[in-house]
């Protein structure tokens, strides 16, 4: 008597199966909706997102909007993770009034960034209806700058001091900080290059920077 034959159920991938701007593609499960628009060669425009260091989505730029069944949003897609039969738009009419109201924000809370305005203009966003606090200020707080160095570099030479509209970039207990060890992290992965006028304020005496409790 001859065996019955098993039928062959196809394979499972395990991969996330959805869209972006009607364009299917797969995610791996532990993917973002931006890692995954990135993967497929998919632009959505970021600030304070950075590879190599978690994601908290403070600027919002990258915002997309998702819909699935009835339920719709407008999301961070660097903290969003994609489920199956997501559908995910990342120019809708929401998105980019969303992204003008940021990026008219950032105009106030930078307007001497050079790289804040190119992005700007490239939305249509020539001015902003916000107070300027500091017309010099280039730093947009993104935080990237403190994430690399806890996360990457090992230490804490920098933090944000105060909060809501005082909120700045300052050094722990607001002076020069030994534990800084010149590696320019903090520099490299700054959007705007407001880090680089102002290490000389973050770090402390060079000779001490290597010294005991400092990384080195």
């Amino acid at each position: 008597m001859n065996a019955k034959k098993e039928s062959k159920k196809p394979p499972k991938d395990n991969l996330v199966h959805f869209s972006i701007d009607g364009r299917r593609v797969q995610a791996q499960p532990d993917w973002t909706i931006l890692e995954t628009a990135r993967a497929h060669r998919l632009h959505i425009p970021t600030l304070c997102f950075h590879p190599a260091i978690h994601p908290w989505g403070s600027c919002r730029l990258c915002v997309v909007e998702t819909r699935l069944n009835d339920k719709v949003e407008v999301t961070a897609s660097c903290l969003t993770k994609p489920v199956a039969g997501l559908e995910v738009l990342t120019h809708s009419s929401r998105v980019m009034n969303v992204r003008r109201w940021v990026l008219e924000m950032l105009l106030a809370e930078c307007p001497a960034s050079r790289e804040i305005k190119e992005l700007a203009a490239q939305y249509g966003v020539t001015s902003t209806r916000f107070a300027i606090l500091d017309p010099e200020e280039e730093c947009l707080k993104c935080g990237r700058c403190v994430a690399v160095c806890h996360e990457v570099v090992g230490v804490q030479a920098l933090t944000f001091g105060s909060r809501g509209v005082a909120k700045k970039l300052e050094t722990p207990y607001r002076v020069p900080n030994n534990a800084c060890i010149g590696c320019g992290c903090c520099v490299s992965v700054c959007p705007t290059g407001a880090l680089q006028a102002r290490l000389d304020t973050v770090r402390g005496d060079l000779s001490r920077r290597t010294g005991h409790g400092f990384a080195h």
